[in-house]
């Protein structure tokens, strides 16, 4: 089985397990659940099942960077309710709110698209920059949050899965951090000169990658047995 298949079908695990951990669990969780699941649909289902109509479009291929901007947008956001949540022990909106709001996002984003010019090669490049971007500087970002969780619920049965969180992020910085090192210094056209540095890049990212799908996945199967 090809490399993209079994990363596809830990990806499928681990969105699946968070999607559903979202429904059956309190609000509270909803956007950090949601948001990565949202890592499936963005990342994974394009580069995994290109033969899947429409996935050479150019349009998809840019929405499915915008997708994954919009998945760490959404689970730093649910990472900072959480935050707020044990300190307050208070927390605001439904669940519906969340799913609608995460919906209209992407629909304004696609609406974006469209009724700009055809986003080329070098604007998806572009657009995955940014997107790497925010996925490195908000993992750092998040493994600090969490940390700080943790010590506010480190008293209470589910702390461990917030140090599976950290995990997580450190995994996903080692993914997105290897892939925008490589576009920055453009290693994918000039790696028969810089060999070495593109293969540890490739390697890195690739292993990166999949650790955090079985993180994800082992996290939430985790927590959810112990919030049953």
């Amino acid at each position: 089985m090809e490399f993209q298949s079994v990363l596809a079908l830990f990806w499928l695990i681990a969105g699946g397990v968070s999607f559903y951990f979202s429904i059956g669990n309190a609000r509270v969780w909803t956007s950090i659940a949601v948001g990565f699941f949202l890592i499936l649909l963005g990342e994974i289902i394009p580069g995994a099942m290109p033969f899947l109509p429409g996935l050479d479009n150019a349009y998809v291929l840019a929405m499915g960077h915008i997708i994954g901007t919009i998945s760490i947008l959404v689970m730093s956001h649910g990472f900072q309710e959480y935050y707020v949540f044990t300190r307050t022990l208070d927390f605001e909106g439904s669940k519906r709110f969340v799913y609608l709001s995460v919906l209209g996002v992407i629909a304004a984003s696609l609406v974006f698209l469209l009724i700009n010019p055809t986003p080329t090669e070098e604007v998806r490049k572009v657009i995955r920059i940014v997107e790497n971007t925010n996925w490195v500087f908000l993992s750092l970002i998040n493994i600090d949050l969490i940390r700080k969780i943790y010590l506010n619920v480190k008293d209470t049965p589910i702390s461990n899965g917030f140090i599976a969180f950290m995990v997580v992020f450190a995994c996903i910085f080692l993914w997105k951090g290897s892939q925008l090192y490589i576009d920055v210094f453009n290693l994918e056209m000039i790696k028969d000169t810089f060999p070495l540095r593109y293969e540890i890049s490739f390697w890195c990212k690739n292993i990166g990658n999949v650790l955090a799908s079985i993180t994800v996945g082992g996290t939430f199967l985790y927590l959810g047995k112990l919030l049953r």
